[in-house]
C-alpha cells in the first residue's frame, strides 16, 4: 500500500466559521491551523482559505459532508455543499467529500477534557473538527492505500 505524501488540508464547513487543519507532508499528524469567518460573506472567507492554500500549498482539501446518524445528508448539508462547490472552483487543490459525523461532537468532548470554557469552545471547535476529519482521512489512506472519501468535481451532481 502507498501513501501519497503532501500536505493535505481538513475542511469543517459551518453557517457561521470554517475550521481549517493542516497537516505534516508525510501526513503523520493533523493539527488545527485557522478558523475563518463567513460572517462577512464567503468571498472574504474564499479568500483566507486561498492564502492558507498558497502558504501550506496542499496537495488537496479534505471537506467534511454533514450526514445525520442513518446516513443521509442532513440539513446543514446544502450550506456547507454551496461553500465546498466554491472552494472546488478555485482550484486550490483537489477536493474530497468525507462523511463527518460526530466529528464536532466529538471536537467540543476533545476541548471540555482539555479545559476549554464553553466560550472558548464556540471560537476553535470547527478547527478542532477539522483535524478529526483531516485525521481520519489521513488514516484511512494509510490503513488501505487510497484516499478517503470521494472526489467532488464542481457543477457535477456530487452526491451533497
Amino acid at each position: 500500500m502507498t501513501f501519497r505524501r503532501g500536505r493535505r488540508f481538513g475542511v469543517d464547513v459551518g453557517s457561521v466559521r470554517v475550521g481549517v487543519a493542516a497537516c505534516d507532508p508525510d501526513g503523520i499528524l493533523a493539527t488545527p491551523i485557522a478558523t475563518v469567518y463567513r460572517r462577512d460573506g464567503d468571498g472574504p472567507a474564499l479568500g483566507q482559505l486561498a492564502e492558507l492554500a498558497a502558504e501550506y500549498e496542499p496537495i488537496e482539501i479534505v471537506c467534511g459532508q454533514p450526514r445525520s446518524l442513518d446516513g443521509n445528508l442532513r440539513a446543514s448539508a446544502a450550506s456547507a455543499a454551496q461553500f465546498t462547490e466554491l472552494i472546488a472552483k478555485r482550484r486550490l487543490a483537489p477536493v474530497r467529500l468525507v462523511d463527518e459525523r460526530f466529528t464536532t461532537t466529538q471536537a467540543h468532548g476533545m476541548l471540555q477534557s482539555a479545559g476549554k470554557n464553553g466560550r472558548n469552545r464556540r471560537e476553535s471547535v470547527d478547527a478542532a473538527a477539522a483535524v478529526l476529519i483531516l485525521q481520519s482521512a489521513l488514516d484511512y489512506e494509510k490503513r488501505t492505500g487510497s484516499p478517503a472519501g470521494t472526489p467532488f468535481e464542481p457543477n457535477r451532481g456530487n452526491d451533497t
